[in-house]
């Protein structure tokens, strides 16, 4: 916890970006995603990016040390639906403390060499923790409005399994990411929370929530304000947004955000919106004048990017964070 802190107070650091986005120029076919190991496996696998940890490991690596070449101080492991809940659409709920495990050891061996390699920039590795495809806040089925396709105790006891994975396979810090239903995230900081107590740790925590469109609400109907109050029980080592929006759209809710709280901030947008092919066209010059524009805002502490965004961006973000001076915070006793 000390060493990020550390860091975080001496410049602005710098998130990865996309990981689909990545895996898609590699063009894995329903074989690629099954290896050897899978090969008679009765669903199909395709699509299932977090199993590539497993069957792919080389190109996970590949793509942590490409970020990591473009500027980034921390990547996020490849576990973004490593629950047993998310893991059902692929009847693979078995394997996911070794999904995490290996996504996370794997990440963290790449931070090490690159640490390694130049010691004053020491490299850090998140456990990504995703927003599962279920949530405890709304009905599924419009008729029933009182109807929930899954209950607070069973997301805790997912989120938890994932944890531990996450954390024995070498995490540095946990990040609970792409929240549209703030009350799936109090399950995930809740079995955070009982892990940490468990194994007599304090393993730093970001939590990143989605502002799903111009209302300025999360898609549980939360404002940024209710969002930070929902969640600010935790001593988190940071709060933001990601997803959904372009770095331009964000900034009125990540200035709100900013104004009202004492954690370190973070953002990681996505690469401008989606086209009408659902494709991101925001160049990294582009996005690099949008996050230029938190820095002189003094908005940010941790920078990176969402869907679209690839190491060119990452690099444009890095090149222009380091001209800045990070956003100053009230250290919480």
């Amino acid at each position: 916890m000390s060493k990020i802190k550390e860091e975080l107070q001496k410049r602005i650091l710098v998130l990865d970006g996309a990981m689909g986005t990545m895996l898609q120029q590699y063009n894995f076919s329903e074989e690629d995603f099954r290896g050897e190991r899978f090969k008679n496996y009765p669903s199909p696998l395709k699509g299932n990016n977090d199993l590539l940890s497993i069957t792919q490991p080389k190109a996970i690596a590949e793509i942590h040390a490409k970020y990591f070449e473009a500027g980034a101080d921390i990547v996020e492991t490849n576990t973004f639906s490593g629950t047993t809940i998310a893991m059902a659409d692929y009847d693979m709920e078995d394997l996911v403390y070794e999904l995490n495990y290996e996504s996370a050891k794997i990440a963290k061996e790449v931070a090490d060499k690159f640490t390694k390699a130049n010691p004053d920039q020491p490299r850090f590795v998140a456990g990504s923790i995703g927003p599962t495809n279920k949530t405890a806040s709304l009905s599924p089925d419009v008729n029933r409005p009182e109807y929930r396709a899954i209950t607070f105790n069973e997301l805790r006891i997912a989120y938890k399994q994932q944890v531990e994975a996450l954390i024995d396979g070498g995490a540095d810090l946990l990040l609970v990411e792409t929240i549209f239903d703030t009350l799936n995230a109090k399950a995930a900081l809740f079995a955070i929370e009982e892990v940490k107590e468990e194994r007599h740790i304090n393993i730093p925590i970001m939590v990143s929530g989605t502002i799903t469109d111009a209302s300025g609400r999360t898609l549980s109907g939360q404002t940024v304000e209710a969002f930070l109050t929902s969640i600010s029980h935790i001593p988190l080592l940071s709060v933001g947004f990601n997803c959904a929006l372009g770095a331009q759209q964000l900034k009125p809710y990540l200035q709100r955000l900013s104004n009202e709280t004492d954690f370190y901030t973070s953002a990681h947008p996505n690469a401008g919106l989606p086209n009408a092919f659902g494709e991101y066209d925001e160049t990294p010059k582009q996005m690099q004048g949008y996050i230029e524009d938190y820095l002189k805002n003094n908005l940010i502490n941790i920078i990176g990017g969402c869907c679209g965004t690839s190491p060119a961006h990452i690099k444009a973000i890095a090149d222009v964070a380091k001209n800045y001076k990070p956003r100053l915070i009230q250290e919480l006793a």
